[in-house]
């Protein structure tokens, strides 16, 4: 197929290099330089969003946040630019599909859909979980939200970058799943942390702690994974701390407009904003407990 995508950074470099070694004609556009692996493996760059929609068949973002996602899809050389460009068939239709596969609000993802509909092309909404080394793997989940028969079209591309992937209901769905991914991922990051600090300031070893919380029912991928970031002190990004907020802050919002309390998310909130006031937060949403060991004066492990 012809496959445009659009954000070349951590996640969407290696998530549009399984696209072209599976075969797919690739369109590229980012904003910093296009990564030598790509044009490599045949990716073209051209230069500007309404340019990779001219070419492409299936567009794909993957870009920071909702503003982001935003300028590509309606602002100057948008994906919507390219879209009034291509050619409709007789049923008025340009026939191509959208799938936006950045973290932004359930809400603007709606609004956004409605735009692109109007325009004569679909829209998917295809946020992912699993951070880099998911997407380095091809082994993303994929919580979507879209028309169903658009997303069996595209659902042969997602396999390329991914493993467990869900339609969950209509547009707007799937970021709402990926809201409530990163609920559970930021309390279940505290609840280590937490657990870490004490452990290593009662005296105990905080590896030996973690290997025998892992034999019992606190045992989770959190605590497997991060729980072995935070001793080993290695917090180089897999998902950065200020995209964690951001995607908490989503949470929070939306909890506002529902009138839904959520307490601890706000509590988890809170830990990364603290974070982030210690320039934190470019390291991985793991170096979350350095805001309980500055709390604790007391580092879970020496680095």
């Amino acid at each position: 197929m012809k496959v445009g995508f659009i954000g070349l950074g951590i996640m969407g470099t290696p998530m549009a290099l399984h696209l072209v070694n599976k075969g797919h004609q690739l369109f590229v556009h980012t904003r910093s330089q296009v990564p030598e692996a790509i044009t490599a493996a045949g990716g073209m760059r051209v230069d500007s969003a309404a340019a990779v929609a001219r070419e492409a068949d299936v567009i794909f973002t993957m870009v920071p946040d909702t503003p982001d996602v935003e300028a590509v899809l309606f602002g100057k050389n948008g994906v919507a630019e390219g879209l009034k460009d291509s050619k409709a068939g007789p049923d008025g239709r340009v026939g191509k599909v959208v799938v936006d596969m950045s973290s932004i609000s359930p809400m603007a993802t709606k609004a956004f859909a409605k735009r692109i509909n109007e325009l004569g092309a679909d829209y998917i909404d295809a946020p992912v979980s699993g951070g880099e080394v998911g997407a380095k793997a091809g082994s993303l989940t994929i919580m979507c939200g879209g028309d169903a028969a658009v997303f069996e079209r595209v659902k042969p591309l997602l396999e390329c970058m991914g493993k467990n992937i869900t339609l969950v209901g209509g547009n707007g769905d799937g970021q709402t799943t990926k809201v409530a991914n990163q609920i559970i991922v930021a309390l279940n990051i505290a609840a280590v942390s937490e657990a870490l600090v004490f452990a290593s300031k009662a005296g105990a070893d905080p590896a030996k702690v973690r290997e025998a919380l892992m034999g019992g029912f606190a045992a989770s991928r959190i605590l497997e994974v991060h729980g072995e970031r935070m001793i080993k002190r290695t917090f180089n990004p897999g998902f950065r701390i200020k995209l964690h907020q951001k995607d908490l802050g989503l949470a929070l919002q939306g909890a506002r407009e529902l009138g839904v309390a959520l307490p601890q998310t706000a509590n988890a909130a809170q830990l990364m904003q603290a974070c982030a006031a210690h320039g934190l937060g470019e390291l991985d949403h793991s170096a979350l407990v350095q805001a309980l060991e500055i709390m604790a004066e007391h580092p879970v492990a020496k680095g």
